[in-house]
C-alpha cells in the first residue's frame, strides 16, 4: 500500500461524497496520540476543523490498490468526538447525480479495512 498525503491546498479536489467510515476506535487517548504522530510526520492536516468534535483530518490518495470503477482511492484519518476514525471511498462511487452508490468492491471493504489498519499501525508505530 502506498499513501500519498493530500495537503490542505488540494483537499477539496480529492475528497468525494463517497468517502464512508471503515472503522472507528474509541480507546481513550488514541485519537490524540495518532493526531500528534500524524502532525509530527506530515505537519498541518488536510483540513482544519472549526468544530470541537473534530480537530484533524488527514487525507491520502492510495496507490497500488484497485478501486474500480473509480480511477483513484482515498483514505481519510480523522478524530471525531474523541474517537479515531478511518474512512475511505473503497467500494463506493458516485452516480450521475453525485449520490453515493456501492460498487462490486463493497463486499471487500472488511479485507481492505484490515490492510489499511495493518499499514497504519506499522507506519505510525501505534499499538492498540
Amino acid at each position: 500500500m502506498d499513501f500519498r498525503f493530500v495537503p490542505v491546498e488540494e483537499f477539496y479536489f480529492a475528497l468525494t461524497l463517497a468517502v464512508k467510515t471503515l472503522e472507528e476506535f474509541s480507546e481513550p487517548g488514541l485519537a490524540e496520540r495518532i493526531g500528534a504522530r500524524l502532525e509530527q510526520e506530515l505537519g498541518q492536516p488536510s483540513t482544519v476543523a472549526a468544530a470541537t468534535q473534530n480537530t484533524y483530518n488527514y487525507v491520502f490518495q492510495v496507490k497500488d490498490v484497485d478501486n474500480s470503477p473509480n480511477p483513484g482511492l482515498i483514505v481519510s484519518l480523522s478524530d471525531w468526538q474523541g474517537k479515531f476514525r478511518i474512512s475511505s471511498d473503497y467500494g463506493w462511487t458516485l452516480d450521475e447525480e453525485r449520490k453515493p452508490m456501492r460498487t462490486e468492491k463493497f463486499s471487500q471493504r472488511g479485507e481492505f479495512t484490515d490492510q489499511v489498519r495493518a499499514y497504519l499501525w506499522d507506519w505510525l508505530k501505534i499499538k492498540v
